[in-house]
């Protein structure tokens, strides 16, 4: 089975009270505020050099308000590690990152914006970097940099911008995460550094390269997705789905991607999936009963599905994981197979 690194953030996060975030500090005693809302959250926060601060931010929930100064100056940078986020920003817009990209805003566009979690489970850091504060008193290595001048490469006008993933960015933060404690500090010093002479050499994103799209469009594709997951035993084509919403399809299709992270037909199918290996674990209902519950007619094509995401039949699946006592729960919307992201159906299924 895949792994669940679901589980792995809820464990992280148990020793966080419900409905709380708690900030951590080196040297300071954690703090905690209310979420004002069910989930847990934890930041890890590590400030470097004046104007350079690094946090590790786990998050278990849907939403996070995110407050800071609104300094036009200053530069946010978000990498995201496991599951997704966006910032609702006051512009009325809203960025996405999945796994590996790399955010980059000025910090006034998102002095108080609204973090939102597609799949409720996260894991990222973000560094926090005033150019004026940090010229003061640099590091050796960043002397001569022109820090402002990554600003208006990156983030022309004030727009935020991001980088997709790729090789060279995973070399840098991969080796961030999971550090032990004693690390963590000269590490993230290291890194930071190394993180903004990379950036100094590279090029402007190009133009609409950016996950960024109109707050309303969101909050559409939100409610679809809700209405979806609702009835799963339901079949609805795109081009209803955009009727119905007055959305095009194309809008449609693009939006859904860069929120969740996987096109409609895909998220749904691990959505199916997902549901059908709960009630398989968890009730007595037969194959065909189960099949029919999660949308699917044919109960061997269901059996199909099933065996191809999780390497067993369903009747195999039941016993195993009775014979386990319903230790191993299921990863929700794993990794996408290369015909997955490649998926074009027009039927979601």
């Amino acid at each position: 089975m895949q792994e669940n690194w679901q589980e792995s953030i809820r464990q992280e996060l148990a020793q966080v009270p419900p409905g709380q975030q708690m900030t951590c500090t080196p040297g300071r005693a954690p703090v905690c505020r209310p979420l004002g809302q069910a989930g847990r959250a934890l930041a890890q926060v590590y400030p470097l050099f004046p104007g350079l601060t690094f946090t590790r931010l786990v998050v278990q929930g849907e939403a996070l308000a995110h407050h800071h100064p609104p300094k036009a100056a200053a530069l946010e940078l978000t990498h995201c590690r496991r599951g997704r986020v966006g910032w609702e920003m006051a512009d009325g817009l809203t960025l996405y990152l999945g796994p590996g990209d790399l955010a980059l805003h000025p910090m006034a566009c998102c002095a108080r914006s609204l973090l939102r979690f597609p799949l409720e489970h996260y894991e990222g850091f973000s560094l926090s970097l005033d150019p004026e504060a940090l010229a003061a008193q640099p590091p050796q290595a960043l002397a001569g940099l022109d820090l402002q001048g990554l600003l208006e490469t990156f983030c022309p006008q004030g727009r935020p911008a991001a980088l997709p993933a790729r090789r060279d960015l995973d070399c840098i933060f991969l080796p961030l995460y999971d550090l032990p404690e004693g690390l963590r500090v000269p590490y993230y010093t290291l890194k930071a550094q190394e993180l903004l002479l990379y950036l100094s050499h590279q090029p402007a994103p190009a133009a609409g390269g950016s996950q960024e799209y109109q707050s309303q469009q969101v909050e559409l594709v939100r409610t679809i997705h809700d209405q979806l997951l609702s009835r799963p035993d339901q079949r609805v084509t795109i081009e209803a789905l955009a009727r119905e919403h007055h959305l095009n399809t194309s809008t449609l299709k693009a939006v859904f991607k860069a929120v969740y992270g996987q096109p409609i037909a895909a998220h749904m199918k691990a959505h199916r999936m997902q549901q059908a290996a709960r009630l398989l674990a968890e009730t007595d209902r037969s194959v065909g009963e189960i099949a029919q519950q999660v949308g699917y007619e044919n109960q061997s094509k269901f059996s199909a599905v099933f065996r191809q995401t999780f390497q067993v039949l369903p009747t195999e699946y039941r016993r195993q994981r009775r014979e386990q006592g319903g230790e191993d729960e299921i990863s929700p919307c794993g990794p996408l197979t290369a015909g997955e992201q490649e998926c074009h159906h027009e039927e979601m299924g």
